[in-house]
Parts: structure tokens; C-alpha cells; sequence
């Protein structure tokens, strides 16, 4: 795919409730960086209606390859006959729904149905409108301050298992956050103390600030992770404090 300028693809997908129904959103977060991009004002998307869906709506295993093909096979066609930014993708609801933005838009149709032709039997919509500041994206595929600490936990979670983590194995799992004042650290810290985590480090930062370094002895699997993340993110926020991640050793069987 073609890159815009300082634009470096980072593709990552989370799980969402979209009009009360669940589903997988697939986006490209670098596109965060540079978005809106004024030459790309058009949202055009290519709705494709899954043969064997899941009871969920969710794609099913049978169907997840070719799914895939027919994707790869209409984002090929779209970003290089139209210069388009392929942004993200939404599979909810027995539909899978592709994202692009576009310059012109002129024979978009005509790219779409030739690319479609290559599977008869399956269903697809599609269509255009205009999004000058990017909220398609911006306020729809691109996630949500949670959602996105997600995405970095599960990040993490996958670099510790391909060196052979056993997530269920008890460790001391660090966590940072920043504060603007010791104040707002203080009452964090006695907060956190009732549920057990304990205090490592506090420093106060060049610029007047205080990062905190805390921990607790805790498992690193998906469940427990968000579990424990989520809550020391959200006090964060509740004392003017931003979350900056989370680390710990590799313990294998």
C-alpha cells in the first residue's frame, strides 16, 4: 500500500459493541498521526454479506479464509487504481464492512463490482459520502481510550507468550504512572494500597512532575491483565494522572 507522508501502518483489532451488537473492528492506529488528510476527504466502504456466519455474527472458522481473500483482493484493487488509504474494518452482524478513504471517487463502482465478480456467490453493498475531518474513523474505528489500553495489554500479553511465558504463573507485575502534582500521587497511593498493590519507586520528573512506579504479585493472562489494568487506568484518570503501561519478567514452567 502506498503511505502518506510520516504515516507508518500499525494495524491491531479489539472487540466492540456496535448498535448493541457485538464485533471485531481491525483499523490501521497509525493512521491517528495523520489524520484527517485533506486530500483523502471521501469515506467510501464495501459492505460484504458472510455466507456462515457465527451465532454471534462474528466470522466463522469455515469462512475466515476466504473472507480474507476476498479482502486482500478488494483492497488491492481500491488503493492502487484510486491512490485510496485503506483505514480499517468492522465484522459485526453477519457483514463484513471495509473502510477506504478516498480523493476522487469517480469509477469507484466500477473497481468495486469487477473486484466482487471474482465471487458470485457472495452479497455486497457499497457507498460513499463525504468526511473531510476523518470522524468515520476517528470516532468509530479507532478505539476508545479503554479499548485502546487494551489493544497495548494484549500487545504485551503476545511478546510474553512468544518467549514462553506461563501466563497463569504469579509474578510481580510493575506498573507507571505520571502525576502533575504529589498530591494527586499521594491519594492515588492510598487508594491502590487497599487493593494490595505496593509502591517501588516515586520520582519527581524535570519537568515538576512525579512518575510512580507500583506493583503486585499477579497472574498475566488476557482476564486478569484487563482486570487490573483497567482499574489502576481508571483511578489514574480520576486524580489527574495518566497510565503509562505495564511490565514484568518472563516466567516459564
Amino acid at each position: 500500500m502506498k503511505k502518506e507522508s510520516n504515516h507508518t501502518e500499525d494495524w491491531d483489532f479489539y472487540m466492540s459493541n456496535v448498535d448493541n451488537v457485538i464485533g471485531s473492528i481491525a483499523v490501521d492506529l497509525g493512521l491517528i498521526n495523520i489524520a484527517p488528510v485533506a486530500s483523502k476527504p471521501n469515506m467510501t466502504w464495501v459492505s460484504i454479506f458472510m455466507r456462515n456466519p457465527r451465532e454471534d455474527g462474528l466470522i466463522s472458522l469455515e469462512e475466515n479464509e476466504f473472507l480474507f481473500e476476498i479482502e486482500d483482493n478488494i483492497v488491492n484493487n481500491i488503493v492502487n487504481k484510486h491512490d485510496a488509504i485503506y483505514a480499517g474494518r468492522l465484522t459485526s452482524d453477519g457483514m463484513r464492512h471495509l473502510y477506504f478513504y478516498f480523493d476522487n471517487t469517480d469509477n469507484y463502482e466500477k473497481t468495486i463490482t469487477q473486484a466482487m465478480s471474482k465471487y458470485p456467490t457472495y452479497k455486497f453493498d457499497f457507498g460513499t459520502k463525504e468526511d473531510t475531518e476523518w470522524e468515520g474513523y476517528i470516532n468509530f474505528l479507532y478505539p476508545l481510550p479503554d479499548q485502546y489500553q487494551i489493544i497495548m495489554n494484549e500487545r504485551v500479553i503476545r511478546n510474553l507468550e512468544e518467549n514462553g511465558d506461563n501466563l497463569a504463573k504469579e509474578r510481580m507485575v510493575d506498573h507507571g504512572i505520571y502525576f502533575e502534582t504529589e498530591k494527586d500521587m499521594e491519594n492515588y497511593i492510598s487508594e491502590i494500597k487497599k487493593q494490595n498493590f505496593e509502591v517501588i519507586n516515586t520520582h519527581q520528573d524535570e519537568d515538576g512532575g512525579y512518575s510512580l512506579e507500583v506493583g503486585r504479585v499477579d497472574k498475566v493472562d488476557s482476564h486478569s491483565v484487563n482486570d487490573y489494568v483497567l482499574y489502576l487506568w481508571d483511578l489514574a484518570s480520576e486524580y489527574n494522572g495518566d497510565y503509562l503501561g505495564w511490565g514484568c519478567t518472563i516466567e516459564k514452567d
